[in-house]
């Protein structure tokens, strides 16, 4: 597995996990088909796994902490807070108050199990509370030995300056996709790479639909949450369906699989970027490590920029766009 550099120098492999699914938001999971994905993760050389206390809720860290005990050293482990939830899964909405930060970083450590979090992430915004005073707790976690590295999700360009500007921000965590190119008209990957912050792309492959496997929203379990996400409902799965057939011609063109192209993709846009697909199962982790290998030339990541122009996915990323680049 290659390695890449996020900022202040953490080095991580060059593309990561994501362990969401693994237990919440996308139907039926299985925790000892999850932990061997993990464990097979490590196996082949992927370093950087990421959850949160909101999954689950909480189950997720749990599940990773398991997976983990025994190879801390093999692991740059890295966690969200902000979303608060209780044990039932109700919401309590977006937390930012410097008590709850301490708390949340304390309850995390018990559930992963470890001494320390490598990477810790503000999960969302609290916009009733100071970025400033937010990361003033941060900070204190970090001096405390709690906390290596620090990180935001969906920020927008003023904020993580006024956030880096308390404590140096490591990574920034955005969804960025060929239907999600937001990141690059709305300022965010240019602020990071002006302050030297790595990028974290959540959802590489859209939530699944960039695999080309969802040929209908029948496919998905009842609970499954994407039944619920503009982009997969009515005309627009349809019309985004249009770019998925796209990338499948292109991927078939290069013997790929479309997955496998789609993440290349990612990884062609800059050393600084590292995306972290989710998934449960063996066969496509390794799926999706073996995209690390692609090489795309320069013509290829144009041809498939022009395939999926930004803006050319219909519908909200979610139902309720108020909490993201804020």
């Amino acid at each position: 597995m290659k390695t890449r550099t996020l900022g202040q120098g953490l080095e991580v492999s060059a593309e990561g996990l994501g362990c969401m699914g693994m237990s919440e938001f996308y139907g039926a999971h299985d925790d000892a088909e999850s932990i061997l994905t993990i464990q097979r993760a490590l196996d082949l050389g992927v370093t950087l796994l990421d959850t949160a206390d909101m999954y689950g809720p909480f189950t997720n860290e749990q599940l990773v902490g398991r997976a983990v005990a025994g190879r801390r050293d093999d692991v740059v482990l890295a966690t969200k807070f902000g979303n608060e939830r209780l044990p039932d899964g109700t919401r309590l909405g977006i937390n930012g108050r410097p008590e709850y930060v301490a708390a949340a970083c304390d309850a995390s450590l018990q559930r992963l199990g470890v001494d320390h979090i490598d990477l810790y992430y503000q999960h969302r915004v609290d916009t009733t509370v100071p970025i400033e005073d937010t990361w003033g707790a941060l900070h204190e976690l970090v001096a405390a030995g709690k906390v290596r590295h620090l990180g935001i999700s969906e920020a927008a360009p003023a904020t993580i300056r006024r956030a880096h500007a308390v404590h140096p921000i490591t990574a920034v965590q955005t969804e960025w996709s060929l239907w999600t190119r937001d990141v690059e008209s709305n300022d965010v990957l240019a602020t990071v790479r002006e302050l030297g912050i790595g990028f974290v792309p959540y959802s590489p492959l859209g939530r699944g639909f960039l695999t080309g496997k969802i040929a209908t929203i029948d496919v998905l379990d009842p609970d499954d949450f994407r039944r619920v996400n503009p982009r997969f409902r009515g005309y627009n799965f349809f019309r985004n369906m249009e770019l998925v057939k796209r990338v499948e011609a292109m991927a078939t063109a290069k013997g790929v699989t479309t997955s496998q192209l789609a993440l290349a993709w990612v990884l062609a846009k800059g050393e600084d970027v590292v995306p972290i697909p989710g998934t449960r199962r063996i066969a496509y982790l390794e799926e999706n490590v073996a995209a690390v290998e692609i090489k795309l030339a320069d013509d290829d990541v144009a041809k498939l920029d022009a395939a999926a122009p930004p803006g050319f996915a219909v519908g909200d990323r979610y139902p309720d766009m108020s909490t993201v680049n804020v």
